[in-house]
């Protein structure tokens, strides 16, 4: 049986926390957007910041649909599902924005992942979610398996790459600057890396 939650704290919190990966999905306002559905891991790339507000780095990638949907609309669902141990669904349902280099709130922002190094994944922004519904679900039907350990390719991938090839990169893929529907997506070229 399914049950709301007034704010992520206590064992909510702890179990959103463990998990290694977990799901966001936005859509555009048009009726014949495209939904987008992403897998989101690297352990340390999430945080919690305050009973209601959520945070996730948001890394180089071949496009940017979700970045293009929280700029028209600002709607946004995480889920994590429990693969190991008790089964548990745990969907935060809210409005998301990109904070981008060039914002103000960037630094404080990036404190609140302390175990990534933000030039070894070419960080493109940090998606900020206020949630307005919390709810979980059993999670019976949601398969059991073991977690092994991060992938190592995207960071080795992507630490090569400084400021302006970042920019090149993003700048010749077809749906980062602008989304499989036409809505503006990645800012290019990107604001510099701010000094730590």
């Amino acid at each position: 049986m399914g049950k709301t939650y007034a704010r992520i704290d206590g064992r909510l919190r702890i179990f959103i926390e463990a998990q290694p990966m977990f799901f966001t999905a936005t859509a555009p306002l048009a009726g014949d957007g495209t939904i987008n559905l992403s897998p989101k891991g690297l352990r340390g790339s999430f945080a919690v910041l305050d009973e209601l507000t959520v945070a996730y780095l948001d890394f180089a990638g071949s496009n940017a649909e979700t970045i293009a949907h929280l700029r028209e609309n600002g709607r946004i669902t995480l889920m994590w599902c429990a693969f190991d141990g008790p089964p548990n669904i745990v969907r935060v349902h809210g409005r998301g924005e990109p904070v981008f280099r060039d914002d103000p709130r960037w630094p404080d922002l990036l404190r609140h992942f302390p175990d990534i190094d933000p030039s070894n994944h070419g960080l493109r922004a940090i998606v900020v979610v206020r949630a307005e519904l919390i709810r979980d679900t059993c999670g019976y039907n949601v398969p059991l398996m073991t977690y092994q350990a991060d992938r190592d390719l995207h960071g080795r991938r992507f630490a090569r790459e400084d400021d302006a090839s970042l920019s090149a990169y993003f700048a010749g893929k077809e749906h980062v600057a602008t989304s499989i529907d036409g809505l503006p997506g990645l800012p290019l070229p990107l604001p510099p890396t701010p000094a730590v």
